[in-house]
């Protein structure tokens, strides 16, 4: 099952995200991720946050949502509240939508759930039109052939890596933070494969 957390970023196609959240098992919105549940007429189970992006009469307006305050001088993010609320009900799959937006500081933070997620034992992606990211230890693989598909170094180098089944494929190479080698590869077989010795890398899945 798939958890969805609706963050307070960047959302515009309503119906996209719609879709991505419809099946979903558990939906969360982070403080004014709930403006953005009521555009996408999407009745949400938990409303998590300090409500200083929604006003908490805004947020109890949802029939039958669980509504949980924090005060606003605390020590995570909404997003973050929101991602250990989905970890606690013993979910493994949790996607963030609206996780990307004009706030650079809130995007980079967002990025290190995954990693928090992934720490706990799930995976976690961040979506939206344009860019599916997700977090890579150790091995992973990825589906779509002619998808584009870029790795970029997370908190260090990253050593050992291995790519099959793409255009540009490694072995057993050394991918420095900062480097822009693993940008815009291509997906030449239905599967690729990803292997990483030692680092963590951002999968990022994009299209125009």
């Amino acid at each position: 099952m798939t958890a969805a957390i609706i963050c307070n970023g960047s959302i515009s196609d309503f119906d996209y995200h719609r879709r991505l959240v419809k099946d979903c098992s558990l939906i969360i919105c982070a403080d004014g991720g709930a403006l953005y549940a009521k555009k996408m007429n999407i009745n949400p189970h938990v409303i998590i946050g300090d409500f200083d992006s929604c006003k908490r009469e805004y947020a109890d307006s949802f029939t039958g949502a669980k509504v949980i305050g924090f005060p606003s001088e605390k020590d995570e993010t909404d997003a973050h509240l929101a991602v250990e609320y989905a970890l606690s009900q013993g979910e493994k799959h949790i996607i963030l939508l609206g996780a990307i937006g004009t706030r650079l500081d809130h995007t980079l933070v967002n990025l290190g759930l995954l990693q928090t997620i992934k720490a706990a034992g799930g995976k976690g992606e961040i979506i939206n039109e344009y860019n599916r990211v997700s977090m890579v230890e150790g091995s992973d693989r990825v589906k779509g052939k002619g998808a584009l598909v870029s790795l970029v170094p997370f908190g260090g180098d990253v050593r050992g890596l291995t790519l099959r089944g793409f255009k540009y494929p490694l072995e057993n190479f050394t991918l420095k933070m900062g480097s822009s080698r693993g940008v815009s590869n291509v997906l030449l077989e239905d599967t690729g494969y990803i292997s990483v010795r030692d680092g963590t890398l951002l999968m990022i899945q994009s299209r125009d």
